[in-house]
């Protein structure tokens, strides 16, 4: 699967990073994912990163240092969980903005949302 980090923030070296492919998204939209990076990233105490798979999906990924024994998985997946519930509109926006503007098949989207209206 290709990498398509769109942003990720480190807990231990206190630095967020967005990627300068999605510089085209509104700011308002880019300072939520920071806010949702750093947020995470703090309250779990890994780096957290933000991502795109082939199909648009944004998923989320934590990393940890091998030998981070109190790194709590579960509790990670539910503050995930509860992200994505919370954050439904604007990962649905963020998929739909990769599909028109990230995709072969980007223009044809366009079309097709344009009749619509």
């Amino acid at each position: 699967m290709d990498e398509n980090i769109i942003a990720g923030a480190s807990f231990e070296t206190q630095k967020f990073y967005f990627s300068s492919e999605y510089d085209g998204l509104p700011q308002s939209i880019k300072e939520d994912i920071q806010i949702i990076c750093v947020t995470l990233a703090e309250k779990l105490g890994c780096t957290f990163l933000m991502k795109f798979d082939e199909d648009g999906n944004v998923y989320f990924e934590t990393v940890r240092a091998e030998d981070d024994f109190n790194f709590d998985e579960i509790g990670a997946e539910l503050e995930i969980k509860e992200v994505q519930r919370k954050e439904k509109e604007l990962l649905n926006a963020l998929r739909l903005w990769y599909l028109i503007y990230k995709t072969d098949q980007g223009e044809s989207v366009r079309d097709e949302l344009l009749k619509n209206e």
